[in-house]
């Protein structure tokens, strides 16, 4: 008898045990990728005569998987964005690994605002450089 009671117990401990899990599987981010192809090239200023420009691929992920389709459908938009906040930039904050940062985060801000007046909400959560070269 004792028997059964224990295996009732260890039972019911494991299921409680066990919920927790589903309900953190249900909460957690749904995050997606958006790869902008082709890459993008741009020139920005230099001190010379000489043209300097940059190259970049750029993933960008979205907080929900739902919303590819807005990031897929603004596309031209979040390419046009891009090549213009690029092309503004010189070459020292192109060339460093702090511009680099702050063109990411400008990026973000930018596109997020873009699209919230395109589609009523922010879409992007973050941007990664998944290649960036200049010369």
């Amino acid at each position: 008898m004792c028997k059964r009671y224990l295996t009732q117990f260890f039972l019911i401990m494991g299921l409680t045990a066990a919920m927790p899990a589903f309900s953190a599987e249900e909460s957690a981010p749904n995050l997606a990728y958006f790869t902008l192809e082709p890459e993008l090239t741009t020139n920005f200023h230099t001190k010379g005569k000489r043209l300097g420009y940059v190259q970049v691929r750029i993933d960008v992920m979205v907080g929900d998987v739902n919303d590819l389709a807005i990031i897929e459908h603004h596309q031209p938009l979040i390419r046009d964005a891009v090549i213009e906040l690029l092309g503004k930039q010189n070459a020292d904050v192109i060339k460093s690994l702090a511009g680099r940062e702050e063109i990411r985060q400008m990026l973000v801000e930018n596109l997020n605002n873009l699209l919230l007046a395109e589609t009523g909400k922010t879409v992007i959560a973050d941007l990664l450089f998944t290649k960036y070269l200049y010369q």
